[in-house]
Parts: C-alpha cells; structure tokens; sequence
C-alpha cells in the first residue's frame, strides 16, 4: 500500500484545515440563524403572553403553517427526519426553502400558542444551511455526510448553549447504539464556533441550578434507577403517542391544513376551560421553578398531552423543550418518593426523558454536566442510560436507525419506523399451523 509521505501525521494536515475552514463556515450559518430565531422566539413568547387572547387565533395560524407547507414545503416536510435519511442515503441537496418555512412555521406556533420547543427548528436550519455549501464547495458523498451532521451539531448546540453535548449529539442520533467517529473533528469545531457565534449575536441561556446532589451511595443509587426506568417510560409514552396521533389524522383528516386547525382549536379551548397557560409555549418558567420547590404531581402530563396535541396534529418546532419540561416536571414530582432532592431529580429528568425519547444517552450524560456541574455526572450516566435502554426502540426521530440493537436481536439498518412491520413479519413466521 502506497502512503503519500512518511508521517501518516502530516497527511492529516490538509484534512484538519479542510474540515476546520469547512465547520467554522457551517458554525457560521447555523449560529446565526438559531441567535436570529431565538430573538424572534423571544419577542413572540413575551408578544402571546401580553395578550393572551392570541391564543384563540392559534387554530387559524395553525391553518397557515399547515397551508404553506402543503403549498411549497412538501420537499422538507419530513424536517429532522429528512436531514437523517440524507445522511444514511445521500440523495439530493436539502431544498434552502426549508430554512424559512421552519423558522416562520415555529414563530408563528409559539406566538399563537402551540406547545412546541425550538431544537428541531436550529437543527434544521443548521443541516439545510450546511447543505448549500456541499453544493457550492463540490463535496463528496462522504463528505456531504459529515457536513450535515456538523450542521445537526451546529444547529443544536447555538439553540441550547452546550457545545459538547450539541457535538455529540449530532455524531449519536444517526443511528441506536452507533456512532460515526469520522466525524469527530468536524462536529465538535462547527459545535464549538456555533456556540460562541450565538453568544456573539447576544443570545442569552437559561441557567438551571442544581442546589443539593446526595452522596453517592446504595440507597441513592437504587433510587436514580428507579427514576432512569420511569423516565424512559415517560419518553417511550411521549415518541409512541406523538407519532400515533401524526398518523391518525392523516389518516382521518386528509386535507394537511386543517389538522393543525383542529388541534390548534383543541389546544385554545383547553387552555381557557383549564387555565392551561402554564402548558404552551416552551414552558421555561416552569422548568426553572422545578429545581427549586414542589410544584403539582400532574403537571408533566399536562405538558405532555399538549405538546403531543401540538406536534401530532402538525405544529411545527421540536420536542426537546417540552421533553426537559416534562422531565423536570416529572423528577420533581418523583423526589418526595424516592427521598431525593427537588433539584437533583428535577435535573435528571430533564436530561434522562430526553435520553430515552431521543435514544442519545451519551450526549445528554454531557449535557448534564455542562448544564448542572460534575457533581451530578455519576446520577446522570445511570439515569440517563436506564431511560435509554427503558424506552424500547422507539424514539422521536423516525429516521432514526438500529446500529445495534438495545438488548433483543435486529437487523441493523431498520428505521425506527420499520420495526412495526418488521415485528409483524416475525409474529406471522412464529406461527406454525398445527398438525392434523
């Protein structure tokens, strides 16, 4: 085998500035949308809840964003999902329609109402903006891979302020159980650089303190497993549900518009026969005031069933935001009964029901830290891989794919969404006409 000098370490030099010129480029874009949309998300939470009779206007916005997409969005309209199968299946260049279509889609929900969160939104704009380069810069397939999940990492960490756990995020959603090493350099460049360009653009993050982490020990332990299971319960209950009711109304309402009509109407009335308004939104008030004293039992599934309303019947934004809040919400309402601090159990299930939902536990262990100090980080791991491993293979990102399976046998390669079918077919095989 032939090598193009001596020093295997000086090949790598031209691929190391390759790749830095190429991430901070895509560090460039995606920082600067998600600071622009996180001001534009700002202004809308603070314009809804001023006038909180917007939300009764929540059905007719819902019938715009669903209009333009059936209109112009089509292309893009499988959102996170799009952006993973290029990566798995390069095809073509992710349409730039997809950038404005996702922003407005999710301004407009969060002004009138709707319970969506923002990380979908940054990481497809992150993942289409990268995309325009591969275009312009003529890379290859291979490469093109590494630059829409540099843009997934990009996209992520601007939104969320944690550049580690943005970096590998965008190497750890591809597929369950697998990461793509190849990719390292470039993911953690353009998660880094997008980060301080938000900060740049005078993009503030919320601060959650954790003010009490229990020594590590048999009880304490015991108990964060507990919770790790419950939580990969609670992001099995949320993917599961999002996606069923996604499919029924497109089943039953086969008109795209009116479906957000109809749960942007649900969600209005909701909200003022219940005094729901702790429910909509990104809901970070309540996120902080879980870490710092009891709030009420049900208010996770209060959350939850608006956010699953929300996005099932086609509100666009994502579902991290609301899956911390139902998380903290949820380990808040946990602490009394398994003898753990509000904050310490608010913070876990921030990060653990996301785990679980989003099949990543590697990068919300990350997070955890980056977000609550290394105090927490033994809790974390075991909390965070319970729910991943409790959830099933399920999860929020249909494209998603089994790299290796969790603890049953399956083909490697199946989407998320293809293992219904699959189940199916083995159910049929097993049975075995009885003899005469």
């Amino acid at each position: 085998m032939r090598h193009s000098s001596k020093f295997e370490q000086l090949d790598l030099l031209p691929y190391a500035g390759k790749w830095l010129v190429i991430s901070f480029l895509v560090a460039c874009l995606a920082g600067s949308a998600s600071a622009v949309f996180l001001h534009a998300l700002n202004w809308a939470t603070a314009t809804r809840e001023a006038h909180r009779a917007l939300i009764w206007l929540l059905p007719v916005a819902g019938f715009v964003v669903g209009w333009c997409y059936l209109r112009m969005g089509r292309p893009v309209e499988a959102g996170n999902n799009l952006i993973i199968d290029e990566i798995h299946d390069p095809k073509k260049t992710i349409p730039l329609r997809m950038v404005p279509l996702v922003f407005g889609g999710t301004v407009i929900s969060h002004l009138f109402g709707a319970s969506v969160g923002r990380e979908g939104t940054a990481v497809q704009m992150g993942g289409a903006l990268a995309d325009q380069l591969t275009r312009m810069l003529r890379l290859r397939p291979e490469d093109r891979r590494i630059m829409l999940m540099a843009g997934i990492a990009a996209g992520f960490s601007s939104v969320f302020g944690t550049p580690l756990a943005g970096a590998i995020f965008g190497l750890e959603v591809l597929a369950i159980g697998r990461m793509r090493y190849d990719a390292l350099f470039p993911c953690f460049v353009a998660a880094i650089a997008a980060d301080q360009i938000g900060l740049l653009w005078g993009v503030e993050h919320t601060h959650y303190v954790v003010t009490q982490v229990v020594p590590v020990g048999l009880a304490s332990m015991l108990g964060v497993v507990v919770a790790g299971i419950l939580f990969g319960v609670i992001g099995m209950v949320f993917a599961n549900s999002a996606h069923a009711l996604g499919a029924f109304m497109k089943r039953h309402v086969p008109y795209a518009p009116l479906r957000p009509f109809l749960g942007g109407l649900v969600v209005a009335v909701a909200v003022w026969a219940l005094g729901a308004d702790r429910y909509i939104g990104l809901g970070i008030p309540t996120i902080v005031e879980a870490f710092q004293h009891p709030l009420s039992s049900w208010d996770f599934l209060g959350k939850l069933a608006f956010t699953v309303t929300s996005l099932g019947t086609g509100f666009k934004g994502g579902e991290v935001t609301p899956l911390f809040y139902i998380g903290a919400t949820f380990g808040n309402a946990l602490a009394p009964l398994l003898h753990l601090p509000y904050s310490m159990l608010a913070g876990l299930g921030f990060v653990a029901v996301f785990a679980g939902a989003a099949n990543t536990p590697i990068a919300t262990i990350v997070m955890a830290i980056e977000l609550f100090g290394p105090s927490i980080a033994p809790f974390a791991a075991v909390a965070c891989i319970a729910a991943y491993l409790f959830s099933g293979h399920t999860g929020i990102y249909h494209a998603q794919r089994v790299g290796h399976a969790k603890h049953r046998m399956l083909p490697e390669g199946l989407r998320i969404s293809e293992l219904a079918a699959y189940r199916k077919t083995l159910g049929k095989q097993a049975v075995v006409p009885a003899e005469k």
